[in-house]
């Protein structure tokens, strides 16, 4: 599902964000990113959504190399991907309804099937009875939790989530993990960034480990590798 391929990420002005980067994440697993503030977590996910590309190397994503993706294209490979952010990126003017349903709007889905698809992304991650309510009126935990039913209401067989659960209590944090399990379970890739040690050891799965732009590790035991605390990137 996400293959890297000698690729490195250059920075005018600054060192390499990633520096000859090779791993895969199988179709169906669910993965997680490690690594210090700057080791270059978000700028490899932000490659695998063609926010960013790659300066050389390969990146591909199913059976597509993301080199030979033309600008035009970028918006039909994002649909098959949910992409979820530490700081939610809700639109507060806009109901819980109308942000889950903004990427089916852009998609050009009709009322119909936007209503149907959007109520399922809700009752899925528990906020079907929020729907009429603005984001402010939610707590942390329920807003991130809208995000992720944005990501996932156009059924996506990848998701990628940026330190999701950084501005969460440890209780939340593994209730948004349980959230990604689930859905990792009906087949859908999972690879998320985090620095939360003890919450990844809970989950046992594959730890890919970043220290400045490097690969240097890959295994299920987070507390083999080295994080200051609270660190992020």
């Amino acid at each position: 599902m996400i293959r890297f391929e000698q690729v490195f990420k250059n920075y005018p002005g600054a060192n390499k964000a990633l520096a000859n980067v090779n791993f895969h994440v199988k179709k169906g697993e669910m993965a997680f990113l490690t690594g210090h503030s700057g080791a270059g977590k978000s700028t490899l996910l932000k490659l695998i959504a063609l926010i960013e590309r790659a300066s050389s190397g390969n990146v591909i994503i199913g059976e597509k190399n993301l080199n030979q993706i033309s600008r035009h294209a970028i918006p039909y490979l994002r649909r098959n991907m949910g992409i979820i952010f530490q700081d939610y990126q809700l639109l507060h003017d806009r109901t819980v309804f109308d942000n889950v349903a903004l990427p089916l709007i852009i998609s050009g889905f009709s009322n119909k099937e936007v209503s149907k698809r959007v109520r399922a992304a809700l009752d899925s991650v528990g906020l079907l009875k929020y729907e009429k309510h603005l984001p402010i009126r939610l707590s942390g935990g329920e807003q991130q939790r809208v995000g992720i039913a944005r990501a996932v209401v156009n059924k996506p067989a990848l998701l990628l989530a940026d330190e999701p659960t950084g501005s969460l209590d440890p209780d939340l944090s593994r209730e948004i993990m349980g959230l990604f399990s689930r859905f990792n379970q009906v087949g859908v890739t999972v690879l998320i960034a985090s620095h939360d040690i003890n919450l990844i050891n809970q989950m046992n799965k594959r730890v890919i480990h970043l220290e400045h732009g490097k690969l240097v590790s890959e295994n299920y035991n987070a507390n083999q590798i080295s994080l200051a605390d609270g660190e992020s990137e």
